[in-house]
């Protein structure tokens, strides 16, 4: 089996450009840090005005206990910060679990957590600023991304010369999601339209191979769920692959997907993103990705494009912690006649 990746796992370092994480503790086999990023950029694009924002900063606490005969335990929570609006929420739920690994047997986890499908979606989902969007519709509940009570089971195995195999499994149990949509009318009144959708069973499975630089992934995500008393089955069929590593020379990497009820207003869609990206010796890492969403508002419609992006993006570590970013994200859409938004953005990010 791979510890390597089984060690990342409890670590939350398996995505994104990197993790820093500060150790407060360790001692006889008990270990406690504290880790995150923060990030302030100014946004701006053909619609609206430049504005300061933020780019998905968290803080997270991370604790580990070796139990013997092989066993790890470990725990994390992670919350949104929310440090520009004044009076609100300052910190939300992002990722809370418990999980237990063996050197051998493999890896539980128990809580809301970065899914097993997104193992294999995340070939894609590096850059900074702009990638990946279709990820996240609904990701919460429909476990394509962080995903909201979920019990997940990993394993590999390294075949040395002959390659690594790794494969995943995932639950979801019953699960209501309540969304209110605000409108405001002429008169400056406010309606609130309430929205139930209950979700059963969801499962998920994924299969991974590795070599020589090379990385292929196959997952397949399926459940039912009922709105507004109608059931329908909300499932992904999805493919990646990927060379290199992120942020070390030359990587390479695409997905592709087939759904059903998995992207906002569409019932039937297929989505693919494609990255290209170049890490120079200095650290400067430049990419290029290009993102689709199309398919059918319901069966039989005319087949339409929901989303065409195209970004050209840079990335620069003045040291290991402190990142400056940059991005320009082409919206290539325009089948419905509207004006284009293009968007820009400029920032640093800071890991804790």
């Amino acid at each position: 089996m791979n510890k390597k990746l089984l060690a990342l796992a409890i670590s939350g370092a398996v995505f994104g450009t990197q993790a820093v994480a500060v150790e407060l503790y360790n001692e006889d086999g008990t270990a406690f840090s504290v880790g995150g990023h923060v990030s302030v950029n100014v946004n701006g694009s053909e619609k609206d005005d430049a504005s300061v924002g933020t780019n998905s900063p968290r803080i997270n606490f991370n604790a580990t206990q070796e139990l013997g005969n092989g066993f790890t335990a470990d725990a994390k929570g992670e919350w949104a910060l929310n440090y520009l609006d004044g009076g609100d929420d300052t910190f939300t739920t992002r990722l809370g679990y418990v999980g237990l690994t063996h050197e051998e047997f493999g890896r539980a986890v128990g809580g809301t957590q970065w899914s097993p499908y997104y193992d294999v979606a995340a070939a894609t989902d590096m850059p900074i600023a702009f990638a990946n969007d279709f990820l996240y519709d609904n990701h919460g509940a429909l476990g394509t991304g962080r995903a909201d009570k979920m019990v997940s089971y990993r394993n590999a195995f390294d075949f040395g010369e002959a390659g690594e195999f790794s494969f995943g499994l995932g639950w979801q149990g019953d699960n209501n999601v309540t969304t209110d949509t605000e409108t405001v009318d002429n008169n400056g009144g406010v309606t609130i339209d309430r929205t139930s959708v209950s979700y059963g069973d969801r499962v998920q499975a994924t299969l991974g191979y590795s070599i020589a630089g090379v990385k292929l992934g196959y997952a397949f995500n399926t459940g039912d769920f009922k709105e507004g008393g109608v059931s329908k089955t909300a499932e992904s069929h999805l493919v990646s692959a990927a060379y290199g590593s992120y942020g070390s020379g030359l990587y390479l990497a695409g997905i592709y997907a087939s759904n059903e009820n998995m992207n906002v207003g569409l019932e039937e869609s297929t989505a693919y993103e494609l990255l290209a990206a170049y890490a120079l010796a200095n650290s400067l890492n430049l990419s290029v990705n290009y993102e689709v969403v199309e398919g059918e508002a319901t069966k039989g419609a005319a087949t339409q494009t929901d989303r065409e992006e195209l970004a050209l993006q840079a990335e620069y570590n003045f040291t290991s912690n402190f990142v400056g970013y940059t991005g320009y994200q082409f919206d290539l859409n325009d089948e419905t006649g509207y004006k284009s938004d293009d968007k820009w953005t400029l920032g640093a990010r800071y890991y804790l």
